[in-house]
């Protein structure tokens, strides 16, 4: 059931999740599965609905700074920078893990992924856990493992069906989840690209952020698993192909009135389609990166929905600002 965020819905959800029930949570970035980090048995709830992999780790939330050592056995200097930074906001760290504490969120790994969102609604219920004893929930998207994250209360309900209790945030303002940085390593490794910049972290935290693959090659040791990191994710069930604008006109040219069942999300409609409009679904991208971003997993969605057969978006631009939007499109595309 979806919940209109006011005082005693919050209530209801906090006690929700401190009897060992899953939660729809919205957050600044996408929607979360919550549930309450310090217990096992229930974060298995969580792969369970998700059909996600046990050794695939979770993010926990957190309410503020006070809880991350509830949860992290130690916060490296420039890790402590970034929380000052930019807490609460969309960037999670990975830290050193409290021995015996959030164990099946880890995955298994001796670290653990630490958020402190912003949304109001998501620091709300946080908030009203605390009293119950709740001092973290892990929350990853709320989607069936490996799909197209939600962004809406509705994208929620459509995934995991009308039992799940669902806040209803609006829509995520973000829309991409958030930036994570491996602070394990004794200097900061950028594991997932995000709504807060490379530029962003290296301006805040003093030291220069590695490539997971370059730090990897030259350390010979595995970054830590991380949530929304393999190769394939974000799916729809349509095939996803990326394309330069040039590439979409000559392919649609060729394809003229034959085009069916097709998606196309690109900066502009292409010239002299009017010959297969009915066959082609066309959604604007936007030109800034932070716009795109707030739009992708909502048109994905949108198309997916209208049961096209393949989406074609156009690839945006290899510059800093785009990282976490490419990073998304090329997951769902692979």
């Amino acid at each position: 059931m979806i919940l209109s965020p006011s005082d005693a819905a919050i209530a209801q959800a906090a006690q929700a999740l401190c009897d060992g029930q899953l939660v729809g949570l919205p957050t600044e970035t996408v929607y979360g599965l919550a549930a309450n980090a310090s217990n096992d048995g229930v974060v298995a709830k969580i792969f369970v609905a998700k059909g996600r992999p046990a050794d695939h780790p979770l993010i926990v939330h957190v309410a503020s700074r006070d809880q991350v050592l509830v949860f992290a056995a130690q916060v490296p200097d420039f890790a402590q920078a970034l929380i000052d930074a930019f807490w609460p906001g969309p960037l999670t760290l990975i830290l050193p893990r409290q021995s015996g504490v959030a164990t099946a969120s880890a995955g298994g790994q001796s670290s653990i992924g630490l958020r402190c969102p912003s949304h109001p609604v998501a620091q709300a219920l946080l908030q009203a856990c605390l009293p119950l004893g709740v001092l973290g929930v892990s929350a990853p998207s709320a989607n069936r493992f490996g799909r197209v994250s939600p962004t809406s209360a509705a994208h929620v309900q459509s995934e995991l069906g009308p039992d799940l209790l669902i806040l209803d945030g609006g829509d995520c303002a973000v829309g991409i989840e958030s930036t994570i940085i491996d602070c394990t390593r004794g200097e900061p490794v950028l594991l997932r690209p995000g709504h807060i910049t490379r530029a962003q972290i290296e301006a805040a935290c003093g030291c220069a952020v590695l490539d997971k693959d370059a730090w990897q090659e030259v350390m010979g040791q595995p970054a830590p698993r991380a949530s929304g990191t393999l190769e394939s994710h974000y799916a729809p069930r349509a095939k996803v192909c990326l394309m330069t604008a040039s590439d979409i006109t000559q392919k649609l040219q060729a394809l003229g009135p034959h085009a069916n069942n097709l998606g196309l999300w690109s900066v502009e409609r292409p010239a002299g389609d009017e010959g297969f409009a009915a066959g082609v679904l066309w959604r604007h991208q936007a030109t800034t990166a932070e716009q795109a971003a707030h739009d992708l997993f909502s048109v994905l969605r949108d198309l997916d929905a209208r049961g096209v057969t393949q989406i074609w978006v156009q690839l945006p631009p290899d510059t800093p600002e785009w990282e976490g939007v490419r990073d998304r499109l090329q997951r769902a595309a692979a």
